[in-house]
């Protein structure tokens, strides 16, 4: 499958969802009830390579580490977590830079990302973990899957960076998102758009990355961290980090060792996906069903990229029923 094929696709679907959002809007309701704007759990925090890094832990027995990603923290989990937590020890921890933790002076890049989530792991004396992840939380928590996999049972995963669209030949192959992709990966342009207009919150996640429309305090619970043009430099390094063309060869590497571990290995994977999907439209449901391992799929509904504000209940309850089958509990 050519990734480009696929790329354009993305962009297609991407660009459809703005037309039809008014609509898609009536489809989305999972039938169990109002989709909640509370956070009802107490951050934790942890001192890990200097810094403070916040993290939920609630529930007891083997632990599920739920990983967010941009620009995003464990506040996107708030309404899944509890179909987790009855039976099982949730995690969910804000990325450093991210959330609640600590905005220490580091430049941001995977690397660091990846240093701190390793810390973390066994600051907390996480064993026997099962994975939880989104976004480039996917590529944090598969790469740590593929490198201990002693430590990991299993993986569930949603619009993830994973082959084919990543690592992608160069900026052409995203056609109409080629220009902002660019424009935010250029100094000086993408710190106005990222920093100082705050473009993934008020233009990504609040506009076509979720259908439905997000509440006044769901946006204040999602800004609240991110309030100074200081707090938002993970935001903007995160996009930098996409392997794209000749740069970023080290994220480029990882993710397609991931995918190959992702197809390879044995331990019990559960995929959801959206329709249109925006990281994995169709054509990436299509090749990751057909070349993954030990693969449960299971359709979240029409939306996009942030699918854990369109369907919670539905990922909710996925999650729960897969554990009861797949988990040491």
């Amino acid at each position: 499958m050519q990734s480009t094929g696929i790329l354009k696709t993305l962009i297609l679907a991407t660009a459809l969802l703005s037309s039809t959002q008014a609509v898609a809007q009536n489809a989305i309701t999972d039938g169990v009830g109002q989709i909640s704007a509370e956070f009802p759990f107490a951050h934790q925090t942890a001192t890990v390579l200097g810094s403070e890094m916040a993290y939920v832990d609630t529930g007891a027995g083997q632990p599920v580490l739920f990983l967010h990603g941009n620009p995003t923290s464990s506040y996107l989990w708030r309404n899944i977590i509890p179909y987790v937590s009855s039976t099982h020890r949730a995690i969910a921890p804000d990325l450093i830079g991210m959330g609640n933790s600590e905005k220490p002076d580091i430049d941001y890049t995977y690397e660091d990302h990846a240093k701190y989530l390793k810390a973390l792991i066994e600051e907390l004396e996480l064993e026997d973990i099962i994975l939880v992840v989104h976004d480039w939380g996917s590529v944090l928590g598969m790469e740590y899957a593929r490198l201990h996999p002693e430590n990991v049972a299993g993986i569930v995963f949603m619009e993830a960076l994973v082959p084919p669209v990543f690592p992608a030949k160069d900026l052409s192959s995203f056609g109409r998102l080629a220009e902002l992709l660019g424009g935010i990966r250029t100094p000086g342009v993408g710190e106005e758009m990222v920093l100082q207009g705050n473009m993934f919150l008020e233009n990504i996640l609040f506009g076509p990355g979720v259908v439905r429309e997000l509440s006044a305090d769901e946006k204040a619970a999602y800004r609240a961290p991110f309030l100074t043009e200081a707090s938002r430099r993970s935001q903007l390094q995160w996009p930098r980090e996409l392997p794209i063309g000749d740069t970023q060869l080290e994220t480029g590497e990882i993710i397609t060792a991931n995918g190959a571990w992702l197809a390879s290995s044995n331990i019990p994977k559960l995929y959801f996906y959206a329709t249109p999907g925006a990281l994995n439209p169709e054509p990436v449901v299509a090749y990751i069903t057909q070349t993954t391992r030990n693969l449960e799929t299971r359709l979240a509904g029409v939306g996009t990229h942030y699918i854990q504000e369109d369907h919670p209940d539905v990922i909710g309850q996925g999650i729960a029923d897969w554990l009861r089958r797949h988990s040491a509990n």
